[in-house]
């Protein structure tokens, strides 16, 4: 049973009255998704736990700053996405300058049907990506960020963004058209 509104709404509002079983209840519920959000954007698993728990530890302290403005879950999912990038600044994210590309007229000529590659090799071939690359795929294509936020969260041009999307896109394009094409 999906939790309902109201029953999210009392959870925040036992939490942030220090009920520790309604914070591992409301961590029950969106650490999953936090997670695998993590180990998409990060390339070591303890990285991505930690990333985690210090994510949740931060929610929890702010808990009374959360407006209800946008759900819960996509003020955590906020949260999470900025601890990811503080680890990768940590870590010393390493982004390819790659000159300027013509977004407009460049293509990827791809023909295949990808409904049949098993999602997991997808995962895989996301995280074997270049990691400038992969965490700008994953803002961009999985989170929905636009190529300005991004790079204002990077630090990094517009067109360094756009450049790394589309470096990773036509890596991931190839590896999956050899899976589709069988070489």
């Amino acid at each position: 049973m999906k939790p309902t509104l109201e029953l999210k709404t009392e959870l925040i509002d036992q939490c942030i009255r220090g009920d520790s079983r309604a914070q591992f209840r409301l961590y029950k519920l969106y650490s999953k998704a936090m997670y695998n959000i993590c180990t998409r954007m990060l390339s070591n698993s303890h990285d991505a736990e930690d990333v985690l728990q210090e994510s949740f530890v931060n929610a929890f302290s702010k808990l009374k700053d959360f407006k209800g403005e946008s759900t819960f879950g996509a003020w955590l999912k906020r949260i999470v996405i900025n601890k990811c990038i503080s680890q990768l600044r940590k870590n010393k994210l390493k982004l390819v300058e790659t000159g300027n590309v013509d977004f407009e007229k460049t293509e990827l000529n791809f023909v295949a049907d990808y409904s049949a590659i098993n999602p997991e090799y997808i995962h895989h071939a996301i995280k074997e990506l270049p990691e400038g690359s992969r965490v700008i795929f994953n803002l961009f294509a999985l989170e929905g960020y636009k190529h300005k936020e991004i790079s204002e969260l990077l630090g990094i041009s517009e067109s360094t963004s756009k450049t790394q999307y589309f470096r990773a896109r036509s890596i991931l394009m190839n590896k999956l058209s050899v899976t589709v094409n069988g070489n």
